[in-house]
């Protein structure tokens, strides 16, 4: 089975003021309305991170939109990094 080039897996880690309980459910309907698979992996009022797949495209659009969020949280700064997945 082959993948298509532009279907990427990376560990997004978002650091700032994350204290408010609403950003977490916001991450998951935007994944979700973007059609992205995501896991978050951690969370903490300092940094969030969170497994995602799909497009580069949309990986980017859900970068944006974290770095905008909800008007009560204060995003700082945003790191990906791709995931390598090992071979069987």
């Amino acid at each position: 089975m082959e993948r298509d080039s532009s279907h990427l897996q990376q560990r997004m880690t978002i650091v700032g003021d994350l204290e408010a309980a609403s950003f977490v459910p916001w991450i998951q309907r935007h994944a979700a309305k973007l059609g992205l698979s995501h896991t978050i992996s951690h969370t903490s009022s300092m940094r969030i991170e969170l497994e995602l797949s799909g497009p580069e495209d949309l990986i980017d659009m859900m970068e944006v939109g974290c770095s905008l969020g909800p008007i009560d949280i204060w995003v700082e700064s945003i790191e990906r990094r791709a995931i390598i997945a090992e071979k069987a």
